[in-house]
Order: C-alpha cells, then structure tokens, then sequence
C-alpha cells in the first residue's frame, strides 16, 4: 500500500493587477498607450502581472476619484471577477483620491510614483539605502 505525499506549496503567488490611465485634450490616445506600456514594464519589474489596461478619455481627471463613476464601476466589477489584487494609476494620485478609489475598489491601489518606489525599495540593499527611502515614503 503506498502513501500518498501532500505537498505543500510555499511558493508565493504572484499578484495581479489592472493598470488605469486617462486620455485627456493634453495627449493623444498613442501618447497614452505608449504610457501604459511603460506603466506595464514597471509592475512586470515589482513583480506584478498586468491581467486588463484600461484607458478613459475626460478633459480633467475627476478630483475624487481621478475617473468617472461608470470606469471605477467597470474597473470594480472586472476586479471581483477576476480576482484582482492591486490596480495601478498611471499618473499621480492625490492622498483623497487614493483614498477614494481604495474605498470603491476595496483593493491596494498605487499610483505611478508609488509603484517606482516599491520597486526602488525591492531593491535597496544597504542599510543606508533603506533608511533613505522608508523617510521618503514617510514624507511623501
């Protein structure tokens, strides 16, 4: 009689995310996508894998939740099916609108600045190097 073994996975599952831009009267759409492409690169270096891009065109990003009420709907819905774990901003997000989205999104939510600092602390190595950039998060 043989036993069965149980193996127990301790690899760490990779997160996924959902990458969000605007196209607004300052940039073209191609302009925009060449920014998400670039935006992609930076959550594949964090370790991220990008699942869905999506892009909405407004004059002015709304001040609250820097997209309308139908995307962060859209983007939610994507997010519950899929089992999304973080949504990435392309551009710089304002502490209340990072509150907002969060609170709709009920994910981690990071802008663009955000997500190059997690990587640039990924990869801090001396003790100097990490100090500078937890007093730059703090200060942020």
């Amino acid at each position: 009689m043989e036993k069965e073994e149980k193996s127990i996975s301790t690899a760490k599952q990779q997160e996924t995310c959902v990458l969000v831009g605007v196209i607004t009267s300052d940039q073209t759409e191609e302009m925009t996508k060449e920014y998400i492409d670039e935006l992609e690169f930076l959550a594949e270096t964090a370790g991220v894998v990008t699942r869905k891009k999506f892009l909405q065109r407004i004059d002015h990003p709304n001040p609250k939740t820097y997209i309308g009420s139908g995307k962060i709907e859209e983007i939610k819905t994507y997010i519950k099916e899929e089992k999304i774990d973080v949504a990435i901003f392309d551009d710089e997000l304002s502490p209340s609108q990072l509150r907002n989205i969060e609170r709709e999104l009920e994910i981690k939510i990071l802008d663009r600045n955000n997500l190059i600092l997690d990587i640039f602390a990924g990869r801090a190595r001396t003790a100097h190097a990490k100090l500078r950039l937890n007093w730059r998060n703090m200060n942020i």
